[in-house]
């Protein structure tokens, strides 16, 4: 069986629930799916039957773990729909979904009203020029002051949030009161929110102005084109009252989407560039069927037994099977197998996708997350506006359980972190551990899991090593002589050398002194050899040693036992004499960090940032009541940093770190690692 996508462009709605964890987004796009005939009965996130949360470790965990991509019909329109995950670890999953849409749907829980991620996709969606409406779900939760939160949504986000729809007899129902001039609700009298809506939106249009001004109103069913241009312009935030639980308001939603809500010639289009870096010059796709393709994938989903699923938003142009696609800037084309409307895990055919469509394109290699998909070679360089994703820095070592597994366990987290924008996998350079990081612990948590269970692969984890470094504070010099007679030739090799301490971060310095050959020149690069094997295992703390010159003045050999072995071991040895008379110290990476999060936090961050060794160099005030902490602190001292900041900002706070420099240890510090490499040494 397949579906055409094509049908009429007007016809077409697209939106994503987002909000936080708990505000039931996955039971309302549930309770719209049945009210609008597509599923025959209401499944339930508590008895893991819903169509979104269709994942075996979604079921487990009773939330959402990653974007599900849904469609249903209503009244002639037909509605794609992603419902998100609401935890801020999951984010990675929740902000591409703004990216296919023309509409966010922010979804509130009335009984724990405005929470951190409600803020946040707010911001996001109105940073992407996205319609916004605000869908207030469990109307009939005990003890819920509705006025009260509407009050509080307005105080958050401002006068233009208004409501299209109320409660009424208790939250068992819901009355529209856009089109609906008279009437009552558990606000108050309908009139009144009717009058607001009218009044916001006609003032985008001065000739409605002037009617209104000389009517005293003016049919609701004449303000389309005002309305499309309210909502394009954050001029107006419609609220809308539900309970996915009951169904009160869900099919009032259905129809808000489809009388109100913009189809993909109205809503604001998408920042295109086009262009290599600050040359990229800003470019619209237009929603047209028959203009060459953009599409953008805005989710990969890479499953064992299905291969990779590419999720497209078509913005212009139309796809089919058998179309010739280039991948960004690849220059061969792959050719379109199959095209699928998706319905959480389930799919049917698609016949052709067109402009405001979103399908997925299956088993083609090469699809990567935030491609653009085009059918002509000049549009190489056409990318989507970069989308901000928080930062991982929350990191542990996996290693595989079963050796000879190390090249299999990139091939399979590299598929994990594929699918997440906010996963990254590395090589440490200075400790040789493969890194993952996330956005926490339970995002890494999440990801270990899906390794074993679904990819079957087996890991061993701990907490990265710090790649702490060695250097010398002063001047010294040794001498070492190896000699060593077992019948037949022997080995005979000795060198006199000096070491200094240079400026931190020069690194290392070779210098060659010697005269009148007592090191013969063919040596001289296993002296070398030696001394840099003793520079990468560290002398007093088993780490790197580092910012310091060697210079070899002298030396012995013989004209028949001399060979490299005994000169590699005689650099060496001299080496490590020396460094531990030069009084050695363990230096210690310092990360730059950059905190944002709520100013009535910043108390508590400063304090804690001391408490750890840190220090702040100064602060910037952000957007909706943010300021910006920058500073620095060891490395050493964040490795639960995210945990911390969450509870010093309820879950509000973010940061970022790079590298700045090494600074030594304090002593007590040194004198563990030094006690610990002892340890390691008897092993």
């Amino acid at each position: 069986m397949t579906h055409d996508a094509n049908a009429s462009i007007e016809t077409l709605r697209t939106l994503a629930l987002v909000g936080a964890s708990g505000s039931g987004k996955t039971s309302l796009a549930e309770a719209l799916l049945h009210a609008s005939g597509a599923i025959g009965a209401m499944g339930s996130v508590e008895r893991g039957s819903t169509v979104s949360d269709h994942d075996p470790m979604e079921v487990k965990a009773q939330h959402s773990l990653q974007a599900s991509v849904l469609h249903l019909g209503h009244a002639g329109c037909r509605i794609h729909l992603i419902d998100t995950p609401g935890l801020l670890d999951f984010i990675g999953h929740s902000l591409p979904a703004l990216e296919a849409v023309e509409t966010a749907a922010i979804v509130v829980n009335a009984a724990t009203g405005i929470e951190p991620m409600t803020r946040r996709m707010m911001e996001q969606a109105a940073e992407r020029g996205l319609d916004r409406i605000i869908v207030v779900n469990k109307i009939d939760a005990e003890g819920v002051d509705l006025p009260a939160l509407l009050g509080d949504i307005q105080a958050s986000f401002g006068k233009a949030c208004l409501p299209l729809s109320l409660p009424d007899a208790g939250g068992t129902r819901v009355v529209d009161c856009f089109y609906n001039r008279e009437g009552h609700s558990d606000f108050g009298a309908v009139a009144d929110a009717h009058r607001a809506l009218v009044e916001q939106v006609v003032e985008v249009d001065g000739a409605f102005v002037e009617r209104y001004l000389n009517e005293g109103d003016v049919d609701a069913s004449e303000l389309h084109a005002p309305l499309e241009q309210a909502l394009r312009e954050g001029h107006l935030v419609p609220v809308c009252f539900v309970s996915a639980r009951s169904g009160a308001g869900v099919r009032e939603l259905l129809d808000v989407m489809v009388k109100l809500l913009a189809n993909p010639t109205e809503g604001n289009p998408p920042d295109f560039l086009n262009g290599a870096d600050e040359a990229a010059k800003p470019l619209h796709a237009r929603p047209d069927a028959t203009a060459h393709v953009l599409a953008h994938v805005f989710k990969i989903s890479i499953d064992p037994y299905v291969g990779k699923l590419g999720f497209v938003r078509v913005h212009q142009g139309t796809i089919a099977p058998g179309a010739q696609l280039y991948v960004g800037e690849g220059r061969k084309p792959f050719k379109v197998g199959h095209l699928y409307l998706q319905q959480g895990k389930d799919h049917v055919e698609l016949a052709s996708a067109g402009p405001g469509a979103i399908c997925a394109i299956g088993k083609v290699d090469e699809l990567q997350f935030d491609a653009v998909l085009h059918d002509a070679a000049e549009d190489e360089h056409i990318r989507l506006k970069p989308m901000a994703y928080p930062v991982p820095v929350h990191g542990i070592a996996i290693t595989p359980r079963r050796r000879g597994d190390e090249q299999r366990l990139w091939e399979v987290v590299g598929k994990l972190v594929a699918e997440d924008p906010c996963l990254r996998l590395e090589r440490a350079d200075g400790t040789h551990e493969t890194i993952v990081r996330g956005l926490g612990e339970l995002h890494l948590r999440v990801l270990l899991e899906r390794l074993r269970d679904i990819h079957r692969f087996e890991v061993d984890t701990h907490p990265p090593r710090i790649a702490y470094r060695e250097t010398i504070t002063q001047n010294a010099a040794a001498q070492y002589r190896h000699k060593k007679q077992s019948g037949g030739a022997g080995q005979f090799g000795e060198v006199h050398l000096r070491i200094e301490p240079l400026p931190r971060g020069t690194g290392f310095e070779f210098v060659d002194q010697v005269k009148g050959g007592t090191i013969p020149g063919q040596f001289m690069p296993a002296v070398e050899k030696g001394v840099r094997e003793a520079l990468a295992e560290g002398v007093i703390a088993g780490y790197p040693v580092q910012d310091v010159r060697v210079i070899v003045h002298d030396g012995k050999h013989h004209a028949v036992d001399s060979k490299e072995i005994a000169f590699v071991t005689a650099g060496k040895k001299a080496f490590q004499i020396a460094i531990r008379e030069a009084r050695p110290v363990v230096l210690e990476p310092i990360a730059r960090i950059q905190i944002t999060a709520p100013e009535h936090a910043t108390g508590a961050i400063t304090g804690d940032l001391s408490s750890r060794r840190g220090m702040v160099s100064g602060t910037d005030s952000g957007s909706l009541g943010t300021l910006t902490v920058s500073g620095q602190a060891p490395i050493a001292e964040l490795a639960d940093y995210q945990s911390r900041l969450n509870a010093m900002t309820a879950g509000q706070g973010s940061y970022a770190l790079a590298l700045s420099h090494y600074e030594v240890v304090p002593p007590t510090v040194q004198q563990d690692l030094m006690s610990g490499y002892k340890v390691r040494d008897e092993d």
